[in-house]
């Protein structure tokens, strides 16, 4: 299967179990996080764009202050595929280096 390719419900549901600070909403996954600081909030969302370069699947980021949004959908395919579980994980991984 297509990495674009929409997942099903049963798919989402399995993939966020493991993105447990990912919600779901509509079409697509969502996570809020704090960090200690706006030079770390900076600093991970470089780390993201890298990521999303790299995947070329790029998140709608909301920066305010040290608290950054993330949401994630494959527009091209009408809701969520694996990229988008894909680049959540990448984006844990980001915010836990970054601690």
């Amino acid at each position: 299967m297509s990495q674009r390719a929409r997942l099903t419900e049963d798919q989402i549901a399995e993939g966020l179990t493991a993105l447990p600070e990912w919600t779901r909403d509509g079409d697509s996954i969502a996570r809020t996080a704090e960090t200690a600081s706006f030079p770390t909030a900076i600093r991970v969302v470089g780390v993201v764009a890298e990521a999303a370069e790299e995947l070329d699947h790029h998140p709608d980021i909301d920066i305010r202050w040290r608290t950054l949004r993330f949401v994630l959908s494959t527009h091209s395919a009408g809701g969520l595929t694996s990229l988008d579980l894909t680049m959540a994980a990448r984006i844990d991984e980001a915010l836990r280096t970054a601690s």
